[in-house]
C-alpha cells in the first residue's frame, strides 16, 4: 500500500479529479489548499505560492498509474508545475467495518 501525495497547481485540479475519477481501484482521494515555496519562489521568496494538495492512497500496483496521470493531468510545461512522492503506507484500519491493511483502502 502506497500513499501518493502531490503538490500541484490549483487551477489543473478539475482535469485531474476527472482523470484520477476513470482510474478502476482508486477509491478515493483527498484534496487540500495549501500555501509554500519550493525552487520557483515568486518574488524571490517574499510570498507563498499556492497550490494544491492532492492525496490518494492506492495498492501497489495502481501506484504507477496513479503517477502516471497525475503528471499529465498537472503538467503545463511552466515552471513551479509541483512534485509527486511516493510514501510506503505501513497500514490502514477502515473504522467502519474494521477491515485492516490493503483491504481497508
Amino acid at each position: 500500500m502506497q500513499k501518493v501525495e502531490a503538490f500541484i497547481k490549483s487551477h489543473r485540479l478539475d482535469e485531474l479529479v476527472q482523470v484520477i475519477q476513470q482510474i478502476n481501484g482508486v477509491t478515493g482521494m483527498s484534496v487540500t489548499d495549501v500555501r509554500g515555496f519550493g525552487r520557483g519562489r515568486p518574488d524571490g521568496g517574499r510570498e507563498l505560492s499556492k497550490k494544491t494538495k492532492i492525496e490518494v492512497f492506492c495498492k501497489d500496483d495502481l501506484v504507477d498509474i496513479v503517477v502516471s496521470a497525475i503528471e499529465e493531468a498537472a503538467h503545463t510545461g511552466l515552471r513551479s508545475d509541483g512534485k509527486i512522492y511516493i510514501i510506503p503506507v505501513g497500514g490502514a484500519v477502515r473504522i467502519s467495518t474494521g477491515r485492516r491493511g490493503k483491504d481497508a483502502v
